[in-house]
């Protein structure tokens, strides 16, 4: 990280240095300590570069320090100059340069139902949950980071605010350190922030992205069952709240917002308090990093404007086929289905699925044009604080990523999902079948009709999801003329499969037949 320490207040300061593009550029300001900052602070700065124009917000970091972070995206020389009502962090200026890196950049949705880094590069999320990493003795945190090195997951869920445990009031997990000045509710004060809470979780933040993993931060959760009174705080203390955490955390390339975790459950929140916390997000988040929010009994309206993404909660939708491409049309955004139930041995319902069957999810979840996370809890562990994974499923989730990121470019689209619900790929290049639990043992070679003509030749994969295996089959198929729906292999021959569960087929255009004239296909289901 790169930083810029200002120290003469008075005067212009045009010491200029270098960060990496989409790095981290911090101004550190001095200034009074005396009232309460937190509370009535104005601080951002301008930065400018030919046509483009950045105004992120700045934060009291305690003990008489402010700091303002910048994420350049453009390599070159900026400029900045400080805005604030305290006079001595007013009209500050400097200049920085930023220069060329191999940082991707913030993820943003492309294409309407998939996401890119801002460079282009292509993001397929394969997530884990582990809500309470950020609260763990250190011991246990780069134990997660070590484990997090050895699987495929990009993306992980966690909370910003710890929920009330008993083990964090007493024993070895005991917090030191919470988001507010005060060590209990009764002595909480909600007007202060704490910077020492904030800098460690920071710490983690750039952990992760050190190791390439998006961090999905769930800003408001339950879960203090009249203990701490995280999750009854004023409105004006979640104002205060979103304002200073995307001061602090904008600035990292790997954030996602999640304006919360299961939002019904907070009662004395509504809709359209949500509504309001999502437009703040908006305004102070001058890099535009995605935003969602999870749902428990209610859903909220993913059709919003300031809403990127679906992240839902609903089991049923990956149980069958089927549903993930309906939610893709009534929303017209990525859908990631972020809790589908946990691998695990739980005496909650929610956290008893084998590896078998999440794994299963995940596949239903892909080849209806969406995403899935997942999420573990054997013997109490993972999602609550991660450590080490025992479960099956993430190395299958693995060989899964594999797959869909050799897949089309622009990430897998439902085939015809009105009649064959359990295909995606790219219509006359690619098709990515999935059995899920049917033992089937064999497969007529025949395909949806849209953009297939006479001729066109495929090569066929077996997978086996579960033993991650892919065997070639060693004929060549070729297209008879097409149907009014249908396009099938000219000798009509059949693909063999071993009538086990947990197959699947990938389907591959070989050869040249664009001079062939494609099916005329009728608009309609």
């Amino acid at each position: 990280m790169s930083m810029l320490l200002l120290y003469g207040l008075h005067s212009m300061v045009w010491a200029q240095q270098s960060v990496p593009r989409y790095g981290i550029y911090e101004i550190t300001l001095s200034g009074p300590a005396a009232g309460n900052p937190f509370a009535n602070l104005e601080l951002s700065a301008t930065f400018k570069q030919g046509d483009k124009t950045y105004r992120p917000e700045g934060f009291y970091d305690g003990e008489g320090v402010y700091k303002i972070r910048f994420m350049p995206d453009r390599e070159g020389t900026w400029t900045y100059t400080t805005h604030s009502n305290y006079a001595e962090l007013n009209n500050q200026t400097g200049a920085l340069l930023c220069v060329e890196s191999k940082n991707r950049g913030p993820v943003r949705v492309a294409d309407t139902y998939h996401f890119a880094y801002a460079d282009g590069e292509r993001f397929y999320p394969f997530g884990t949950t582990m809500y309470e990493w950020a609260f763990q003795p250190e011991a246990r945190k780069l134990q997660t980071l070590e484990t997090l090195k050895g699987t495929a997951f990009n993306k992980a869920r966690m909370l910003a605010v710890p929920p009330y445990k008993p083990y964090y009031v007493q024993g070895p997990t005991r917090l030191t350190e919470f988001p507010f000045v005060g060590t209990a509710r009764d002595n909480f004060d909600f007007s202060r922030f704490n910077p020492k809470y904030f800098q460690r979780l920071e710490r983690d933040v750039q952990r992760l992205s050190d190791l390439g993993i998006q961090v999905d931060l769930i800003l408001f959760r339950p879960y203090d069952k009249g203990q701490w009174g995280f999750d009854t705080t004023s409105d004006d203390t979640n104002r205060r709240f979103i304002q200073y955490l995307v001061a602090r955390f904008a600035a990292y390339q790997n954030i996602w917002w999640s304006l919360a975790n299961e939002n019904s459950y907070i009662k004395h929140l509504s809709d359209e308090d949500f509504d309001h916390y999502f437009q703040l997000v908006q305004k102070y988040d001058p890099y535009g990093h995605l935003r969602s929010i999870h749902n428990a009994d209610r859903l909220y309206d993913y059709n919003k404007p300031w809403v990127t993404h679906v992240s839902l909660q609903y089991y049923n939708a990956v149980k069958v086929f089927g549903v993930s491409p309906l939610l893709r049309d009534i929303y017209k955004k990525p859908i990631i289905h972020d809790e589908i139930n946990y691998e695990g041995n739980s005496e909650s319902r929610w956290g008893q699925l084998s590896g078998e069957e999440l794994t299963r999810r995940f596949w239903i979840a892909l080849t209806g044009g969406a995403y899935a996370t997942h999420g573990e809890i054997i013997d109490n562990g993972w999602i609550g604080g991660g450590g080490k994974l025992t479960g099956s499923s993430p190395q299958r989730i693995a060989f899964l990523r594999q797959i869909v990121e050799a897949g089309p470019a622009k990430g897998l689209t439902p085939i015809d999902p009105a009649f064959v619900m359990n295909a995606a790929g790219k219509k006359g290049e690619y098709y990515l079948y999935y059995f899920g639990d049917d033992p089937i043992k064999e497969w007529p070679f025949v395909l949806p009709v849209r953009d297939l003509s006479k001729g066109m030749r495929f090569q066929v994969d077996v997978i086996d999801t579960w033993n991650m295996s892919i065997t070639r089959v060693p004929e060549t198929f070729e297209l008879d003329t097409p149907t009014r729906y249908t396009a099938a292999d000219q000798h009509r021959r059949v693909v063999k499969l071993p009538g086990t569960p947990f197959m699947a087929l990938r389907i591959q255009r070989i050869g040249d037949a664009a001079n062939q004239p494609k099916a005329k296909v009728e608009d309609e289901l």
